[in-house]
């Protein structure tokens, strides 16, 4: 009996020993090296060009006036501050690995800003060129799987959850591909930033927003995002908004299955966001007038959609990295658009920005004349904030049934969204005009101000979905006569046949779409995708008349007045 024992003692022993020993998912991931190559310094191929690069991104501070908030609302705000910082190392992971190994590598000040807007040493405003020498191209999974994994050998992979938003791929002990809970890869910070969430919330005067803060922390530490997603759709009266976690997968270029993550910090412009309350009604029956076969437009956007006006406080992480996003259409979750709708969010302070500081010089210097006086800031207002109504409508599903249309397009999918929502978000535009709905300014504007803004977002580059879409557009209207090019090199927009362009364009996105047809999506990004020589000539001359690609921030809790 004693012997017994004993031998259990020292069974259990071997046990508790050989247990310590293993180690965590979270671990793993740290011991990981990341996609950065190991061992050596990280020079920029040539300082000039770095420095030229970085005057691309034109310099904005990024504040609000906080005079208006309750005191407990002041008290959160470093909070969030502290949680969004979270998910911004937590993005750095998700793009190369080690942030720290990698820029300390760094010899100059000039290279290791440019790394930092870039999120690594590819520039994402230039096809993910590398500016570091010896960097070979950007590894399309970026740091979500493994960088020798091929597509084949991801297909043949049995695991229900390799396609899940918050799964990493990795490899075992004997090189097999195995799936990583991003709750257990990034353990440690989503733990911190559920206790802080959790702080907040304690805080939070708002039911609504003390809602969403508790159920958005749990969804940190479980990867069960839907719940707090349907919280946040109910969050209507908050001064203070927040949007946080793995969201888009523009980072995924492999397959666009994993999300990314960031975190936008914002506060309600209350007068602008009466402008838009009416808007989310008219939904549904802008998308039964869809000139499109009924199968296309049989999914009803929720009523419940909610639109309004923000000053951005904050950008972490994804939406931080190369271009700055002006406006925010989430959740993405299709059962969430399906039953309930959207929140659209007009970031209206950065937006204003991108207006004064790029649109306005490119207009000047590439739109004739005559239509000068139709580029607006109330007709780029409206136009974005339809682009992100666009991505409610159409179809979510495909009509055979087999899933979603981001299953069904792979890759393509963000390129061919994006164009949806652009196009689509025009016609609304239309539409609402001609309904009397939209009765500031004229329609003029909205297309022509529309067409300078191809111009701005094709310069993000062909690695952009938003740069692709944008060149796809161009192509698309080249070939309708939409626009004209002038002698001088200016563009004259047609209307009426941009008009036509417009439905036409439209109707083969949703199409494309609803037939999940993967093939065509991605024929069409090969063959338009790209910017062809005139048009590349003409975006070289807003490079030479230094006009900027984008902004960068100066932005943190002193810049909007908190110690």
């Amino acid at each position: 009996m004693i012997k017994k024992v004993g031998s259990s003692i020292i069974v259990l022993a071997i046990i508790v020993l050989f247990s310590g020993c293993e180690t965590t998912a979270e671990q793993q991931e740290e011991n990981r090296v990341g996609i950065i190559p190991q061992g050596m310094p990280l020079s920029p191929i040539s300082e000039a060009a770095v420095k030229a690069r970085l005057k691309t991104y034109a310099p904005f501070t990024l504040t609000a006036d906080i005079s208006h908030l309750s005191e407990k609302e002041k008290q959160i705000l470093p909070i969030l501050f502290e949680v969004a910082e979270i998910m911004n190392d937590i993005f750095w992971q998700q793009a190369i690995g080690n942030k720290d190994d990698f820029l300390k590598r760094i010899p100059d000040k000039a290279t290791e800003d440019f790394a930092i807007i870039n999120y690594g040493p590819w520039d994402r405003l230039n096809n993910n060129k590398p500016f570091i020498a010896s960097i070979g191209i950007k590894p399309a999974g970026a740091n979500f799987y493994p960088t020798n994994m091929s597509k084949e050998e991801f297909e043949a992979f049995d695991n229900p959850d390799k396609t899940s938003l918050y799964t990493l791929i990795r490899r075992k002990d004997n090189d097999s591909l195995k799936v990583v809970w991003y709750h257990d890869a990034y353990a440690t910070e989503v733990q911190r930033a559920a206790e802080l969430m959790k702080q907040a919330a304690l805080l939070a005067e708002d039911p609504g927003f003390k809602k969403y803060l508790n159920m958005r922390a749990e969804a940190l530490l479980t990867d069960k995002y839907q719940e707090s997603d349907f919280a946040w759709m109910d969050m209507r009266t908050s001064n203070v908004d927040f949007v946080v976690g793995p969201i888009e997968n523009y980072e995924d270029a492999l397959f666009g299955y994993k999300a990314a993550n960031e975190s936008f910090i914002l506060l309600k412009d209350i007068e602008w966001s009466k402008k838009l309350e009416k808007f989310a009604a008219l939904l549904p029956g802008l998308q039964a007038g869809l000139p499109i076969e009924n199968d296309y437009k049989k999914e009803v956007p929720g009523s419940k959609a909610d639109m309004n006006a923000y000053d951005v406080i904050y950008y972490a992480g994804d939406c931080n990295a190369g271009s700055k996003t002006i406006a925010i259409n989430l959740p993405n979750d299709e059962e969430v658009h399906l039953k309930i709708g959207s929140r659209k969010l007009q970031l209206k302070n950065a937006m204003k920005a991108k207006f004064d500081k790029i649109l306005i010089p490119i207009s000047e210097l590439l739109i004739d004349t005559s239509q000068r006086k139709y580029i607006t800031f109330n007709a780029f207002f409206e136009n974005t904030m339809f682009h992100e109504v666009g991505h409610a409508m159409g179809i979510k599903n495909t009509l055979d049934g087999k899933g979603t249309v981001r299953g069904a397009l792979k890759e393509q999918y963000s390129a061919i969204e994006e164009g949806k929502a652009d196009i689509m978000g025009l016609y609304l535009v239309s539409k609402l005009y001609e309904a009397g709905e939209l009765t500031e300014g004229e329609i003029m504007d909205n297309f022509v101000t529309f067409f300078a803004g191809i111009f701005r977002s094709s310069r993000f580059g062909a690695a952009s979905s938003h740069g692709k879409a944008n060149m796809m557009r161009f192509n698309y209207f080249q070939e309708k006569e939409a626009f004209t090019r002038n002698e001088d090199g200016t563009y004259t927009v047609n209307f009426e046949k941009m008009k036509e362009a417009m439905v036409s364009l439209m109707q083969n996105i949703l199409h494309i779409q609803g037939d999940g047809d993967y093939n065509a999506a991605y024929d069409w990004v090969k063959k338009d995708g790209v910017i062809m020589p005139q048009l590349q000539a003409d975006l070289d001359r807003l490079k030479d008349a230094n006009i900027p690609v984008d902004i960068v921030f100066k932005q943190g809790p002193k810049v909007v007045g908190l110690k």
